[in-house]
């Protein structure tokens, strides 16, 4: 057997690869929608009516005839909402009283508002109104369908359930949906100086066990199911037995904590090896170097994850534990739940303090961020270390919300040194409000930091992405970023038609045109992307700024793309002619702004695939990249209004932009 020192450790990188790699997702079940809270859904969800199902009212007033004009009227009818009016019809010269959200009786095309009214006389059994003030066709009516199309996509499968999507399903009248199931996960902890935590006096060489109540927490926090297996005793036999206990219990994961390491008395690796394949048992990592992970082969048992079982030997000490349980296992539960994107998310943090970094291997210091904001450009998210990192110091978990990730260079990184932070809980918690932005503050900047790994690889060939969210909302913490995780999943899936494409790095920034500024020109010239997606911003609000920070840094506009997305989105909705998106060049790299709605960023995706692929060739100077003939309009049948409209834009943008032969 090999000592110690010959074991080749892999890198985190090569660990969390090999696990996800092994994760099976779980084939999905259907539940009320009421249990689907927080799960993913595996289906996408369809109205199948219109929504409103009625022309609505939008406010309290009378249903008219919009030619009728200023005037006095008899009140023919009453239409509340929950009763509909059936069997009057507004003529010319009459009106019906309406209440917000009931219906339009028929004959009327038009809302008046009780402001804009006044009660009159009675007469003949029939109350009289003075109307004051005309309205157009339409005025404060909601048109059938107008909030939901019957047919439309509503949810889709991969996003997560919550209580705004639980009430758009009963609304729909969805009942039931499928969703991918919760896994079941067995805890136990190993060490002969273990006891329970209800022992009120230790003996010399004991401790409570701490890991085991710390992961069932850890797993129920994830809203996995949980199995105590309770302590057991450094026995070869006993852990066998409890083992075989585990995986005859339709388990998907299996964590125990210590005997892990080269100790005479340390079986969990060789008895996960035993029972199925061993994928690694040292990390380059600090602290947590000891863990072990297995596929096991479960035997004649019916097991949910493609009858075999996910297994994790984590350290004994308390902080590596746990440290562990984040880097690997979490990832591994979100990918078994349906998670798109399972890895935990990262930031870049300013360091409140130096800090030593480990000479030998990488380190995971744990750390509390939060936003500290002294209106100046040092504004942003700060980390503070929570103090003494000795593996065994479970204090140094208490309150940390990150762990910083510092390269083994046994250098001091100086205090103000901005380092990458993997976010381990909600920035939410307590830690964070010391300092909570507003609104007008200078920009959050949530970002998702360059994986060395992937910049390598596409060095050479593929489109790297970033993605930039811009909403005040989402910067300051008031509510979730639903369009980059959209943007993100479809840049994915549509990575072999963009030419191998791979979203490197995503932000969230207020909307302040400095700080937008200051990632399309970093992104662009110092980290060198192909393709930038802003999401956000370009609409009328006096907030809505991205078009505005786009053009101070593009270096050459490309209107034909910003045609297209309109042409698209304008079979979803009118509105779309609001949109003041500008799309262009810099360097070598194409700037598109997106909108912020996040089914909108899917359909402008899918409209622009097309031409994207040939033209970030065309950026790069590929004259060799194969695209249609152009074909002069008057020979063109096109299909439909949609293409006709298409080929007219992209023929003017291959007339002025493409240097090419065609």
């Amino acid at each position: 057997m090999n000592c110690d020192s010959d074991v080749k450790m892999i890198s985190v990188e090569e660990a969390i690869e090999a696990v996800l790699s092994v994760a099976k997702r779980r084939p999905p079940v259907t539940v009320p929608i009421y249990e689907s809270l927080g799960k993913i859904l595996a289906q996408d969800v369809i109205s199948r009516d219109p929504l409103p199902p009625y022309r609505a009212s939008i406010k309290d007033g009378y249903a008219v005839l919009a030619s009728d004009g200023p005037g006095e009227y008899p009140v023919i009818t009453e239409s509340r909402a929950g009763n509909d009016g059936i069997g009057v019809t507004v003529t010319p010269g009459t009106i019906a009283y309406v209440t917000t959200g009931g219906p339009i009786p028929d004959g009327s095309d038009a809302v008046v508002q009780v402001e804009d009214a006044i009660v009159g006389s009675t007469s003949d059994d029939l109350k009289r109104v003075q109307i004051l003030k005309s309205v157009s066709q339409g005025c404060d009516i909601r048109p059938v369908g107008s909030d939901i199309a019957q047919g439309e996509v509503v949810l889709k499968s991969g996003e997560q359930v919550g209580a705004a999507e639980i009430g758009l399903m009963a609304a729909l009248g969805v009942t039931n949906v499928k969703v991918y199931p919760t896994p079941k996960i067995a805890v136990l902890s190993t060490g002969d100086e273990l006891v329970e935590p209800t022992n009120e006096s230790l003996n010399r060489g004991q401790i409570r066990d701490s890991n085991r109540a710390m992961l069932l927490a850890a797993a129920i926090h994830q809203q996995c199911k949980v199995l105590d297996l309770g302590i057991v005793r450094d026995d070869e036999k006993e852990i066998q037995r409890v083992f075989d206990q585990a995986f005859s219990s339709g388990i998907d994961i299996l964590l125990s904590s210590g005997g892990v390491s080269m100790g005479d008395r340390d079986y969990v690796r060789p008895l996960l090896e035993k029972r199925g394949k061993l994928y690694f048992h040292k990390v380059f990592m600090k602290p947590g170097k000891p863990i072990t992970f297995a596929e096991v082969l479960p035997g004649s048992t019916e097991n949910s994850v493609g009858s075999k079982i996910l297994a994790f030997g984590l350290p004994g000490n308390p902080v590596s534990c746990l440290v562990c349980y984040h880097l690997f296992v979490v990832p591994t539960i979100r990918h078994l739940f349906g998670w798109t994107h399972p890895h935990l998310p990262r930031i870049h943090a300013r360091l409140k303090q130096s800090i030593k970094a480990d000479p030998v291997r990488p380190e995971f210091h744990r750390a509390t961020v939060y936003w500290e904001s002294d209106g100046s450009k040092n504004s942003g998210f700060v980390a503070e270390s929570t103090g003494h990192q000795i593996s065994s110091r479970l204090l140094s978990m208490k309150s940390a919300n990150a762990l910083l990730e510092l390269p083994a260079t046994g250098n001091l990184i100086p205090a103000g040194t901005y380092v990458p932070a993997i976010l381990i809980s909600d920035l939410s918690c307590t830690a964070v409000t010391r300092s909570l932005p507003t609104p007008n503050s200078v920009c959050i900047t949530q970002e998702s930091a360059p994986n060395k790994a992937d910049v390598g690889k596409l060095e050479e060939s593929g489109v790297r992405v970033a993605i930039l969210t811009v909403s005040d909302t989402v910067a300051s913490g008031a509510g979730p970023d639903r369009s980059g995780p959209r943007a993100v999943s479809v840049v994915n899936s549509s990575s072999e038609k963009l030419g191998g494409a791979k979203v490197i790095t995503t932000a969230v920034v207020l909307d302040e045109i400095p700080r937008i500024k200051e990632f399309l020109e970093r992104w662009s010239d110092v980290d060198k992307m192909d393709l930038i997606l802003t999401l956000g911003g370009t609409g009328f609000s006096p907030r809505d700024v991205t078009p505005e920070a786009t053009k101070e840094v593009i270096q050459k506009e490309t209107p034909g793309l910003q045609h297209v997305m309109m042409q698209e989105s304008l079979k979803v909705t009118p509105f779309a002619v609001l949109s003041r998106s500008v799309a262009g060049i810099r360097g070598s790299t194409l700037i598109i702004n997106m909108p912020g709605n996040p089914n909108a960023v899917a359909e402008c995706m899918e409209a622009l695939l097309p031409s994207l692929k040939h033209a970030l060739k065309q950026i790069k100077g590929d004259k060799t990249e194969k695209h249609p003939k152009h074909i002069p309009h008057a020979q063109a049948t096109p299909t439909n209004t949609w293409e006709h409209s298409y080929n007219k834009a992209a023929a003017g943008v291959v007339e002025e932009t493409c240097s090419c032969s065609h």
